[in-house]
């Protein structure tokens, strides 16, 4: 049973990410047009100003519409089979609740009054797409998502024969789905206000529990990380009522992020929100790592140390710019949980001494990211150059602690094993570096093709028979499977350019960096799965 709530968790987790990986582009044109319809710096009326406006009125789009987009994204993500006719028919049933929502509030009684969404903040209710309904934000869609990714797995295969033929597959799933909406539209009228009532106090419990609960999330986001379920600790508070819920420009905005972006083209706001505190995890990702990467080259042994400065600070490198930590931390993970622990202690500290002096910046990724966002906000709103300056203090303290401890325990990282073999991290390398200098494929292992580097891959999974389903978030090939006594040791997948694998019963998963889409997408088409 707790084999299958973990797993289930997982699964979640990883569905998120389907719609998540869009959002930072989103997020940073909204900044690039923000700055380029700021009137202090251009003149009002003008052509760039225009052409600021027009595009941070189209990209608002994704960001006021995640509702939507996480009932799409996530149906075709929990899909097994044809995600396409999942991806529809979560599409068709997001639209099904909101008019039978509307059409039930309205003969019920239960309508408030108002046109706008502003005009409904705080009620419970709002305006989405055109419709007034229940407001449930982002979690109608992750719900429905799951809703419609359940009852798609199970009648997806469902045929009839003769004049019925028509009506099976996708079409029976609808048929099956649509009462299902229709129950589900009804009943959130009711029983949704209490929720939301449960999430304000929530809410509240997060923003009374201060730098300590900064600490708890920080800490959270980084211990999980093996688990893949972090996702599930700051995708609430970013993206939800839980993270922050306001009115900017006459819409409601909700999440924490969207309202950070929101506020990025309204110069009269003095200073960002308190709700920034949820988007400062990217600074041991851009400073900590750093500090880290010195102390295994510093602690390295003298013969090792050449090879292992020159294989680490790739994947340091990658970290700092573009936030992909996993190929450097997983060379230490198992090798020594000790430091795993102290590192995640660390970084909840900083990130609660970042919130404590009074920073409210925007920093989820790596240094482009922060660039991107933070410096169109301006140093007045959220005093960046104080997270910078913290973030160099903890590039020193990262550095220390870790050799102090990488000594006195006699830690196994990176340049420090026993034998002659330095820990493969060029295989973590070969992830992410060329990604950086020119978005080329590099190859994983030397005259290895995609079909070969496929085959190892499946051999080192126990075969494709013994394959489920595969699928990807941000940087792990996630593959559930039928016996994981037949699957390889992290050994095995090296020479593909693995940095890593996680083992958690029957779900497996491979850490590959930022080109893992790729590695799953010549999996599937060497198993002959390939949407």
């Amino acid at each position: 049973m707790k084999q299958k709530v973990m797993d289930a968790m997982q699964s979640f987790s990883k569905a998120l990410m389907g719609p998540v990986l869009f959002l930072p582009i989103a997020g940073m044109l909204q900044a690039i047009s923000s700055v380029m319809s700021n009137t202090a710096l251009v003149t009002e009326g003008g052509v760039v100003w225009t052409l600021g406006k027009f595009i941070n009125g189209g990209v608002s789009a994704v960001i006021g519409n995640l509702g939507i987009l996480f009932c799409v994204g996530i149906a075709m993500s929990l899909a097994k089979k044809r995600k396409a006719d999942a991806a529809f028919l979560a599409l068709v049933s997001y639209l099904v609740w909101l008019a039978a929502n509307a059409r039930w509030l309205d003969v019920a009684g239960l309508t408030i009054a108002g046109d706008t969404a502003s005009a409904l903040y705080g009620t419970g209710q709002t305006i989405c797409l055109g419709y007034h309904v229940t407001d449930m934000g982002v979690f109608l869609g992750m719900i429905l998502g799951v809703v419609v990714a359940l009852v798609h797995n199970r009648f997806i295969d469902t045929e009839f024969e003769g004049a019925m033929a028509m009506y099976g597959n996708s079409k029976f799933v609808f048929v099956v789905l649509l009462p299902i909406v229709l129950v589900m539209a009804v009943v959130a009228s009711y029983v949704w206000p209490v929720a939301a009532a449960g999430i304000n106090a929530l809410t509240g419990v997060m923003a009374s529990a201060g730098a300590f609960g900064v600490f708890l999330y920080g800490f959270l986001n980084r211990v999980l990380i093996p688990t893949g379920l972090h996702h599930l600790v700051w995708s609430p508070f970013l993206y939800s009522a839980l993270g922050d819920s306001m009115i900017i420009g006459g819409e409601q905005i909700v999440g924490a992020k969207p309202v950070f972006l929101a506020l990025l083209s309204d110069p009269s706001v003095a200073m960002m929100r308190d709700s920034a505190r949820f988007l400062t995890y990217g600074l041991m990702k851009t400073f900590g790592v750093i500090g880290v990467a010195m102390a295994f080259i510093s602690t390295a042994k003298k013969e090792k140390k050449a090879a292992t400065k020159a294989q680490i600070i790739p994947a340091t490198l990658t970290a700092c710019l573009v936030g992909v930590t996993e190929p450097l931390e997983f060379t230490f993970l198992f090798a020594a949980p000790a430091l795993w622990l102290v590192y995640s202690v660390l970084d909840g500290l900083f990130q609660m001494i970042v919130y404590l002096i009074g920073v409210r910046v925007c920093a989820t990724n790596g240094i482009i990211d922060f660039l991107v966002l933070n410096l169109p906000a301006g140093i007045g709103r959220t005093h960046w150059p104080l997270y910078v300056l913290v973030g160099l203090v903890e590039i020193v303290v990262m550095y220390l602690v870790f050799r102090f401890l990488i000594v006195k325990m006699n830690l196994k990282t990176p340049g420090r094993e026993d034998g002659e073999e330095v820990t493969d991290l060029a295989a973590n390398a070969a992830a992410v570096k060329q990604q950086i200098r020119s978005g080329a494929a590099e190859k994983t292992a030397a005259s290895a093709n995609d079909a070969q580097t496929a085959a190892h891959i499946v051999e080192g999974l126990g075969g494709a028979e013994n394959i489920l389903n595969t699928d990807n978030c941000m940087t792990r090939l996630r593959v559930q499977v039928k016996d994981a006594a037949l699957v390889k040791d992290k050994e095995w997948f090296k020479p593909t350019g693995s940095a890593g694998l996680v083992v958690k019963g029957n779900n497996i998963q491979i850490i590959y960096g930022p080109k893992v889409g790729k590695m799953r997408a010549i999996v599937d088409s060497y198993l002959g799965r390939a949407e």
